[in-house]
Order: C-alpha cells, then sequence, then structure tokens
C-alpha cells in the first residue's frame, strides 16, 4: 500500500474518461472534502444509481412556502351569496403570504401548489352548498352537497383540492362558501381543538 500525493490528475490526452478504482471496489472519500469547484458541475451519467445511507443536504428541495389557517368563529352566510371565509388564525405560513385583512394566500415563489379546503356547514332546511376555491377570483375547484331532499338540521363537511400554477407575484387563492336553499340561517363552523372544523391550506410542489 502507498500513497500518491499529488495536486492535479488527469487523463494523458486531457480529455476522456478518467477512472478511479474498478469494479466492485469502494472509493473512500475523507470527511471534510469537496468535490469540484464554485461554478463546476459534476454529471452522473443515465443508468447510474446513487445509494445514500448517510444524511443529505442540499438534495431535493422541499414543500415550502406552505401555510393553514382557521376560523376562529362561526360564519354565517346569506342564501344565494357566494361569501369569502374570514380565515383569521394562522396555524402555518413559512413565507408570511398568507393576509387575515384580505383572507388570500399569495405565495412570492413561483411553482405548481397544492392547495385544500375544509368546511363545516350547518343548516336548518333543505339546501344545496359548496365550497370552493377561487385563483385571483376565478373558481378553480368546487365541492358541492346536496341535502334538498333530506330532513332538516343536517351538517356537511365539505372538502376541497387542487393543483394551482401559481407566478410567485400576484397570483392569490382563497376560499368561498355558499348554499341555497330553505335553511336559514346557515353558518361555517369555527375551528377548535379536537374539532378542526373549517380549514384552508397548501404547500409547494416539488418539482
Amino acid at each position: 500500500m502507498g500513497t500518491i500525493k499529488t495536486t492535479n490528475i488527469e487523463t494523458i490526452t486531457g480529455s476522456g474518461t478518467l477512472t478511479l478504482g474498478q469494479s466492485g471496489e469502494t472509493i473512500s472519500i475523507p470527511t471534510n472534502t469537496t468535490l469540484g469547484a464554485s461554478g463546476s458541475t459534476i454529471t452522473i451519467p443515465s443508468g447510474c444509481t446513487i445509494t445514500n445511507n448517510g444524511t443529505q443536504t442540499g438534495f431535493g428541495g422541499t414543500n415550502t412556502p406552505a401555510f393553514e389557517v382557521s376560523l376562529s368563529a362561526d360564519q354565517t352566510l346569506s342564501n344565494g351569496v357566494e361569501t369569502l371565509v374570514a380565515f383569521d388564525t394562522i396555524h402555518i405560513d413559512t413565507g408570511n403570504y398568507f393576509s387575515t385583512s384580505t383572507r388570500r394566500f399569495t405565495p412570492q415563489v413561483a411553482g405548481k401548489y397544492y392547495i385544500y379546503g375544509l368546511g363545516q356547514q350547518f343548516t336548518s332546511g333543505n339546501t344545496l352548498s359548496y365550497i370552493t376555491i377561487r385563483k385571483n377570483n376565478v373558481r378553480v375547484a368546487r365541492f358541492a352537497v346536496d341535502n334538498r331532499s333530506s330532513a332538516n338540521g343536517t351538517s356537511n363537511s365539505h372538502t376541497v383540492s387542487a393543483i394551482v400554477n401559481m407566478n410567485g407575484t400576484t397570483d392569490y387563492v382563497d376560499l368561498y362558501c355558499n348554499f341555497n336553499g330553505t335553511g336559514t340561517p346557515v353558518r361555517i363552523a369555527a375551528w377548535s381543538t379536537g374539532n378542526p372544523a373549517t380549514l384552508f391550506g397548501g404547500y409547494k410542489i416539488i418539482e
């Protein structure tokens, strides 16, 4: 066994493939070693497999920005009026992109986002009710529950979700609820510990 000490290893021709070791061998890289220099590209050919049995940093991506908000008090709806849900309690907001004044999530990072909503509505009559995700005031996803032929005194939990492409500057999403029917008033239930009745949230998808 010997040690080779040098500052540079190149192929004879100055181009082509430089091979370290052979099949079945293990090349040991000491701790605190840097491969490549700033601005350089290390290419791993197609068909290769990287197996990680240790701790990795700087690879892949993160599901942020992310947010989740809730309603602190019941909110009343008017018959036939699509109403913005007045979310006022922030549970998660990694980039401070949700506004409790406008009730909007306006992420400043471009990409595709998974957006979801949950709304529990109470009514004393037969109703057709909706929960809707809007992007820039345009509906992108809606879920409906039709109880117009059911008995009075119903309670429905609505869920809705969508993948929404956001430009990272002006695009925003918010959540609306509405109903049509004889039941009045209809209210959206507040969130509480053990009863997460009404929620709105989302996160950036890793691409």
